[in-house]
Order: C-alpha cells, then structure tokens, then sequence
C-alpha cells in the first residue's frame, strides 16, 4: 500500500493519481485546480465538446468533466503527460484507425498536450451522442 503524504489516502499503486482534499464541483473549477501549463489544452478539449455536445449538459461524474443526457455521453480528464478522453469502448473501437497515432485501451484515448486533433474529437463526441454509446 501507498500513502499520500498530502491528505493521507492509501492506495495499491505507489504514486495513484487522485485529489487530495475537496473534489471540484464545477469544470470551471477542476480546469484551474491542474497544472497552469495544461490548463489550456484542457479549455480547447471543452470548447471542442461544448460545440459538439451542445445539448450536453456538463458536470463533474467520477471527479472527471463529464458530458452528460439521461447518461454521461463521455468524460475528460488530466493526467501528467496526456488528457484522457473516456468515450467508451464502442468509440474506440468505431474510430480505431483515425486513432492509430494514440495510445489507447478498452474506452480510453490518451491525448498528448499539444496534439489536440479538434475534428477528430468532435467526430468522436457526436457519435457517441447519436449512437447512444457512452462511457
């Protein structure tokens, strides 16, 4: 087991990634508790979903942003080298060849800073909210 000096929460993993202390309530709030040098990728991934999911409703699920309608639709989050994007594993697999360029597995993409392919992530959000597919 391992203990995070910070808040005191024991995990399996050494060095699990969690938050420490109070979970943010608002995307607004969880974009400006990360790294400021990250901040605007993570600002870019919300535009891109807000003008692809405009009938979306966005909330924190899991202690991720989320996109939400009757079910979460897809979820973002921060990591140290990569954004994850959650859109469920029937996304990743529809879109499997456009996302040979990024590391994936079961319902995740991992989005390296800088190499945010806007199209590609809006064609990913609208299907998902047509197909009914979620995360």
């Amino acid at each position: 087991m391992w203990k995070c000096q910070k808040c005191g929460r024991e995990f399996k993993k050494k060095e699990q990634g969690h938050y420490c202390g109070e979970k943010p309530k608002t995307i607004d709030a969880y974009i400006q508790s990360q790294d400021a040098d990250k901040q605007a990728d993570l600002k870019q991934i919300r535009q891109i979903l807000q003008r692809a999911l405009p009938e979306a409703e966005e909330r924190i699920s899991w202690s991720m942003p989320t996109y939400w309608n009757k079910h979460n639709i897809l979820h973002f989050a921060a990591s140290k080298g990569h954004i994850g994007l959650y859109p469920g594993p029937e996304a990743v697999e529809h879109f499997a060849e456009e996302l040979q360029g990024y590391k994936t597995e079961k319902g995740t993409i991992r989005i390296p800073y800088g190499r945010i392919d806007a199209a590609l992530i809006e064609r990913i959000a609208r299907w998902c909210w047509q197909t009914g597919n979620h995360a």
